[in-house]
Parts: structure tokens; C-alpha cells; sequence
């Protein structure tokens, strides 16, 4: 069958995108070919554009959609044509349809609905990963969370207010400010109006918040050293301003025996039973209500454009969604 996706030949600003129709076979042995109705749009995305990540190329872009199994290969006893299924950290989601591993999939439960999984999934399972494994929040725990209202960022706010942490955040307008504090952000933070910093110590009585979580990278990597209190963890995991300079590793003795952490969520699923517990872990949170996923806009999977330059210039807020049309069939 055919079908129309976004791929890059050459490496660059969003100009790059191709909106183009490619081949997809038959499903081989132990995969499934999904018709995709939903494609989340995620940051590392912008870095296999830029080339910042490289992939080969030519290449289609994304990590992460939602759809319908409509045919599976032999040796395939987890899902069946009509099963509804969604994937994260898997590349090439920018697509009407795709052949991908059966056992990179995980089941949507009934009450989670095909856009909602694709909002969700890579950006929950990464919330899960930071707060339950990186640093298992506890009570009481006073947390930092940067791009506060971002699609990972608020899902962060909501999931470490319902372990009881009390949560700060820190975020670029007061728009955004009022949108953190809707899901779950105790202390939203202005971050090129106030010193975040200074706001972190006061809000702590002065001793520091236990754990930053930074996806913005060069720009706030020191400042958030000291936001620390003493042996407070690091966890740098986005670099949207660009790669964090390298390292004086005596900086994390002086201010206080801190830790430093650079962790990726393909290590954490890379084993399918972790990709399961984690996904059922974030479907739980969202079917009961602890935490409720922002979709802030959608676009046609043909103006991924568009949604790139809005990414990049954070004119977005919450989750951005790319929809595809129904790929079209040929006769062989």
C-alpha cells in the first residue's frame, strides 16, 4: 500500500519537511502495520530535523502515534486487525501508516481514547520514568520543574502534585503561569521576569528544592545547580536552548555534594515488561483523574511545518497533535 508521510532529505529549519508518498509492505514476522490516526509532536523531534540528533537519511520524522492494527505478521499474538495500540520512542511516526515491531506497542485501554494516547504516551511515559524512577518523588519532596507549561511539563506539574510534592515551575508568561498552576503547579515562575533562584530558596525556607527536572538545557543548567538543596539530584534531560556546556565536576561539591544525572527514556523501556508497567502505570494516573492531558493544538500531518516553527518559537502550550487522512490503497 501507499501512504503520505513527512520526511527530510537534508537537515535544517522546518523548510526541510517534505510532505511525500512512500511504500509501506506487507508486515514480516513478528510486525504489525498500523493505520495512525493521531501523531504526537514532541521536541526531540526539531532535533533529527536540525541534524542536532542525526539520523540517516532520507528519513521520516516523529516518535510516537496512535492507531488501528489493521494487519499483523506471523508470530504476532498480542494484537490482532482491529486492536487499538499506540507506541512511543519508535522513529517514523510521521505517517498515515506504518510497519513497526509488535512488541513496541502497547493496548489502549477502552477509557483512553486514540488522540489522548498519542498526546500522552512518550511524553507520560517520560514523566514516569523521571519522577518514579530518576527520583522517586516522595511527600513532602519540593521539586523543580523547567518549561513548566510544555506538554511534558505539565503532565510533570500534575503527576509529582499527586505523589504530594509541592511543585515549582518555571514558565515564560503569565498565560503560561496560569495554565501551570491549573495542573498542578504550586509556584509557577517567571523565568525572565523574576530569579528563579531566588524565588526557589525562599520558597523552600531557604534550603533548596530536592531534584530539578531541566528540558531547557544551556540557559538554566547552572542557575538550577543553585536552586539544589545539599545532595540534591540534577536531571537533565532536554536541551531546548541549546547542549548544556561541559562540566566542572567540582561545581557539584562546592554547592553541596549534589548529583547529576543525564537519563533517556529509551533506556528505562528498553525492556518490554518496563515499557508495560510504565504505560500502565501513566494510563492509571490519567484514567482516574490525577492527571488530564492538555492537547493545546492539532494540525494536518501536512502543515508539520507550521507546527515545528509554533514548536520552536513557544507559541504552543500542552501537547501538539499531527492528524493524518486515511491512507490510500492500490491496487498491486
Amino acid at each position: 500500500m501507499r501512504a503520505r508521510a513527512i520526511r527530510i532529505h537534508e537537515t535544517g529549519g522546518p523548510e526541510v519537511l517534505r510532505f511525500e508518498t512512500v511504500e509501506v509492505p506487507a508486515p514480516g514476522p513478528g510486525e504489525v502495520l498500523l493505520r495512525q490516526t493521531a501523531i504526537g509532536l514532541n521536541y526531540i523531534d526539531t532535533y533529527h530535523r536540525s541534524g542536532l540528533y542525526p539520523l540517516e537519511l532520507p528519513a521520516v520524522l516523529g516518535r510516537e502515534a496512535a492507531g488501528v492494527v489493521t494487519e499483523v505478521g506471523a508470530g504476532v499474538r498480542d494484537f490482532a486487525p482491529g486492536d487499538r495500540a499506540a507506541y512511543a520512542l519508535y522513529p517514523g511516526s510521521y505517517a498515515e501508516a506504518r510497519l513497526l515491531p509488535a512488541e513496541r506497542l502497547v493496548a489502549l485501554p477502552d477509557e483512553i481514547d486514540d488522540r489522548t494516547a498519542a498526546a500522552v504516551l512518550l511524553k507520560g511515559l517520560t514523566a514516569h520514568y523521571l519522577l518514579c524512577r530518576t527520583h522517586p518523588v516522595r511527600p513532602g519532596n519540593a521539586v523543580l520543574i523547567h518549561a513548566a507549561a510544555g506538554g511534558v511539563g505539565l503532565l510533570l506539574c500534575q503527576w509529582a502534585k499527586h505523589l504530594g510534592a509541592t511543585v515549582l515551575g518555571t514558565v515564560s508568561s503569565p498565560e503560561k503561569a496560569e495554565l501551570a498552576g491549573a495542573h498542578g503547579c504550586d509556584h509557577p515562575l517567571l523565568y525572565d521576569r523574576e530569579d528563579f533562584v531566588a524565588r526557589a530558596r525562599e520558597i523552600t525556607a531557604g534550603r533548596g528544592v530536592v531534584v530539578v527536572y531541566d528540558s531547557v538545557g544551556r540557559d538554566t543548567f547552572e542557575r538550577s545547580l543553585d536552586c539544589l538543596a545539599p545532595l540534591g539530584i540534577m536531571v537533565s534531560f532536554g536541551q531546548s536552548s541549546g547542549p548544556v556546556p561541559p562540566v566542572n565536576l567540582g561545581l557539584l561539591a562546592q554547592k553541596g555534594s549534589l548529583f547529576l544525572t543525564r537519563p533517556t527514556l529509551a533506556t528505562y523501556i528498553a525492556d518490554r515488561a518496563d515499557l508495560l508497567q510504565a504505560a500502565a502505570a501513566l494510563f492509571e494516573v490519567v484514567r482516574s483523574g490525577a492527571v488530564r492531558v492538555q492537547v493545546g493544538q492539532t494540525y494536518p500531518l501536512a502543515d508539520a511545518a507550521r507546527a515545528h516553527r509554533d514548536l520552536e518559537s513557544r507559541r504552543t502550550t500542552g501537547s501538539t497533535l499531527l492528524l493524518p487522512e486515511a491512507p490510500r490503497r492500490v491496487s498491486p
